[in-house]
């Protein structure tokens, strides 16, 4: 089963070791991976180098996870609003938004896990 859209498209992602895909939805362009088959660092790696895509509130990154990222929330919590929700498998689907006056602050070249 894929949560992607029909009409999702792949995209390359500079630094990323997973496929990324690109999709529109509710006048949102949303771009969307799946690290739920990895193991660290690469969820952390991945979201980082996602991120750098989402620079305006019409973009949203969706992170599919194999459990909640607790350091990568700990490390960007502050920076965007992050909507989480458990999915089919005991996995979870994060959906993280641009925060005016505080995205932009974000620190995404440090995508060590630390842990």
């Amino acid at each position: 089963m894929s949560l992607l859209p029909d009409d999702a498209t792949q995209l390359t992602v500079e630094g990323s070791t997973v496929d990324f895909y690109t999709y529109m939805k509710d006048n949102n362009t949303y771009y969307q991976f799946d690290t739920s088959m990895t193991g660290p660092p690469e969820p952390m790696v991945n979201a980082m180098a996602g991120l750098n895509l989402i620079d305006g509130a019409d973009k949203k990154l969706v992170m599919i996870n194999h459990k909640s990222p607790g350091g990568l929330i700990a490390k960007i919590g502050e920076n965007y609003d992050i909507a989480e929700e458990a999915i089919d498998g005991g996995k979870v689907k994060l959906t993280f938004s641009y925060k005016i006056g505080a995205s932009e602050s974000a620190d995404l070249n440090d995508n060590s896990c630390g842990g």
